[in-house]
């Protein structure tokens, strides 16, 4: 995209995070943003410095239908979706009732979709435009206590290659992020899920250890500026990567999946969870 045309851009889960740092960047660059949530009063600050704001959950088709034929009418186009919206659910397999690990799904994946279908119609017509998706570094690796948030990663991975080729020839690009640990308020939400579901299961010690062993590793977490400047990136680069992944522990940690066997990544995770219990 040309300076003198910076695009519209759609943002998911902009009230905070990766989805609003990655809004006033954008903003900041000149670019028309329109951010979407459910708090809309989360988002005033975002509409302060010049961004469009929109009452939007991905799990309410008609808030996502009319979001999107808000911005044609205002605009004729969207240039790039940034599907931010998500949420990681935690428990033990054994303890996460079914109707939320189906709720996990509903947000992560299938409401991406539905956003995605929406959005498609219109930049083939322009053929143009790029969809961002934000994975994880858990959609490469795999932890205790996760499965159904892994499991909605990993299958957003592998639903974003396939409508990559699906698009490709109508001039559209499909772009994975893969954050690492990232500062929000996403940890907090998640380890407060995960006390409630499985703190006091037969699964207490791994989940006191996870949930230490979480802790520690935010710590050091990256801001959520990272994400920001590389989804700038994949919308600026003529040819963008496939997947950009950014943040503390990313790079290591899928790197590390790539190169050991299954039992061995395991040996690794049982260590690390030993040494919070002691």
């Amino acid at each position: 995209m040309k300076n003198k045309d910076k695009g519209v851009v759609l943002i998911t889960g902009a009230s905070s995070g990766m989805g609003m740092a990655t809004a006033e960047l954008l903003l900041k660059e000149g670019y028309i943003v329109y951010g979407a949530a459910r708090r809309l009063e989360k988002m005033k600050g975002l509409e302060s410095k010049g961004a469009r704001i929109l009452a939007m959950d991905v799990t309410d088709e008609q808030s996502m239908v009319d979001g999107v034929n808000q911005i044609i009418k205002e605009e004729g186009r969207i240039d790039v979706l940034f599907n931010n919206a998500g949420y990681g659910s935690y428990g033990a397999v054994e303890d996460v009732p079914l109707e939320e690990a189906k709720r996990q799904f509903d947000v992560n994946l299938f409401g991406l979709s539905r956003m995605t279908q929406l959005v498609l119609p219109h930049m083939r017509k322009q053929k143009s435009g790029k969809i961002i998706n934000n994975s994880s570094m858990g959609g490469r690796i795999f932890t205790p206590m996760g499965a159904w948030y892994h499991a909605s990663k990993h299958a957003l991975e592998g639903y974003s290659d396939c409508l990559r080729l699906e698009v490709a020839p109508f001039g559209i690009d499909v772009v994975v992020i893969q954050p690492g640990s990232i500062e929000s308020e996403w940890t907090g939400i998640m380890l407060e899920n995960l006390r409630k579901t499985s703190g006091t299961s037969a699964y207490k010690d791994m989940t006191r250890a996870f949930m230490k062993m979480t802790k520690n590793m935010t710590g050091a977490a990256s801001s959520p500026k990272v994400i920001a400047e590389t989804v700038k990136k994949a919308i600026e680069a003529k040819k963008p990567k496939t997947r950009y992944a950014a943040g503390k522990y990313a790079k290591p940690y899928m790197f590390l999946r790539k190169v050991v066997p299954d039992r061995m990544f395991d040996r690794i995770f049982h260590s690390m969870m030993r040494k919070q219990k002691g």
